[in-house]
């Protein structure tokens, strides 16, 4: 922690200012200089962001079409009409409520290695949710209709629509998230300690809605009574287990990058509480699947027919067979890799294992849960689904938008926390440079 600045000595035929007036005025220096902070950087910056913004900008014309042309452009029908995008918006949603496996460790069991890079995952968890709320638009065909999303003025059916608990539980872990993470990092700004009292009760709620959004967004499909393969009671521990490895894993990437692109500094044991964490959740998942495949398949019965084409094919339609023992192929090696002893000091196996959980849980309860749902239909008929090339393009641009947004916000927070981006200190423009930032280049 940031000792407090010492005050400044007032003379004494000073006119007070009112303590708003400093607070507006340096809140509004903290905005400017933040907004130059998340432009200014090196070539790889630079070129990480034209890349992103080029993914962006394809993405965007691709959801034009859609809004000009109608969802026929999509490859959704009356018989599958979730697909790809509720897919992303439910592996988001697990990848936001994740991040809690840094809160946890760092303020419920006081491990200060990981409260040095909580801020990391706070950060996360309000990409993952911007990016969900982008899924959700697109999907609506119409995103004049988003204004129903927004509690207060859209017309909800509450307390009995599960879709408004969902959007009720989102906004709520948006707005509790981008509190703690602005709180601590304009006071660290301004180079004051602070104030427990502002943020830890924020950060104890944030980890019940966090268990929150997850068990909702489980609720809202296993609470459809024609939908027989969502009908499980296990949807949401699965849902939680899944994001409990999906949002470490990513972590766990970012903050091996974060070594190697900034002075930030990251220890091992952050990396090494998320690895044991993994190592368990993962095989609490796969158990979960494997339960679920038995139960289906043993008893038999005419409700195992969605199942069944998902892992076999069923009358001749199998699109979604090499999908899903993918994910389980993939998902098997990641746990394998995790349990090695040492995993953490083979860097290139521990990367490798997160990739390989993050693809394998993306497809589990993307293509793997949404699209099975659907097929056969009520009216038992098959009608199979795999996304076209607009719906492609539209997610990957709301991808590289999400890492857009999580990568200035890195970019500001970062040098805030290891002190080189204050009040005190000069706009990177007009800083001089110094000794050490040329040994920093070097």
């Amino acid at each position: 922690m940031s000792p407090a600045v010492a005050p400044v000595p007032v003379p004494a035929d000073a006119t007070p200012t009112p303590p708003w007036t400093h607070h507006f005025k340096d809140y509004a220096r903290f905005l400017i200089r933040s907004l130059i902070r998340a432009t200014d950087g090196g070539w790889l910056f630079y070129g990480w962001m034209t890349l992103l913004t080029a993914i962006a900008l394809v993405g965007a014309n691709a959801w034009a079409v859609q809004v000009r042309d109608g969802m026929g452009v999509t490859a959704l029908s009356d018989h599958v009409s979730w697909g790809l995008y509720i897919a992303n918006f439910t592996f988001f949603v697990g990848v936001a409520a994740g991040a809690v496996m840094m809160v946890i460790p760092a303020y419920l069991y006081h491990d200060e290695s990981m409260h040095d890079v909580v801020i990391v995952g706070e950060l996360l968890a309000v990409a993952a949710i911007s990016v969900c709320l982008f899924f959700v638009t697109v999907d609506l065909g119409r995103p004049d209709r988003f204004w129903h999303l927004l509690p207060g003025l859209g017309r909800f059916n509450f307390p009995f629509s599960m879709l408004t608990w969902d959007v009720i539980v989102l906004w709520g872990y948006l707005l509790i998230n981008l509190h703690i993470s602005g709180y601590l990092l304009y006071t660290r700004f301004l180079g004051l300690r602070p104030n427990p009292r502002w943020y830890v009760p924020f950060v104890f709620l944030s980890i019940v809605w966090a268990i929150s959004i997850h068990t909702v967004t489980a609720f809202l499909y296993c609470g459809l009574g024609g939908r027989p393969f969502w009908n499980t009671a296990l949807l949401a521990p699965r849902f939680l287990t899944s994001a409990f490895v999906s949002g470490p894993a990513f972590i766990i990437l970012a903050l091996q990058v974060i070594r190697r692109v900034s002075s930030f500094h990251v220890g091992d044991g952050p990396i090494r509480t998320l690895v044991n964490v993994m190592r368990i959740t993962i095989l609490i998942n796969l158990l979960m699947v494997a339960s679920e495949v038995f139960t289906e398949f043993y008893a038999g019965g005419s409700h195992t027919a969605s199942a069944r084409y998902l892992y076999f094919g069923l009358h001749g339609h199998n699109a979604l067979v090499p999908w899903i023992w993918t994910s389980v192929a993939f998902t098997t090696i990641a746990a394998i890799l995790l349990l090695r002893p040492r995993i953490t000091e083979h860097l290139v196996l521990l990367d490798i294992a997160c990739v390989l959980a993050f693809i394998g849980l993306w497809i589990e309860k993307g293509m793997g849960l949404i699209v099975p749902g659907f097929v056969p239909s009520t009216l038992h008929e098959l009608v199979e689904y795999l996304p076209n090339r607009t719906e492609w393009m539209i997610s990957a641009g709301i991808w590289a938008f999400g890492l857009m947004i999580y990568t200035l916000a890195l970019k500001i927070a970062l040098p805030i926390f290891t002190g080189e981006f204050t009040l005190q200190s000069s706009p990177p423009a007009t800083r001089p440079v110094t000794g050490q930032d040329t040994a920093a280049s070097r």
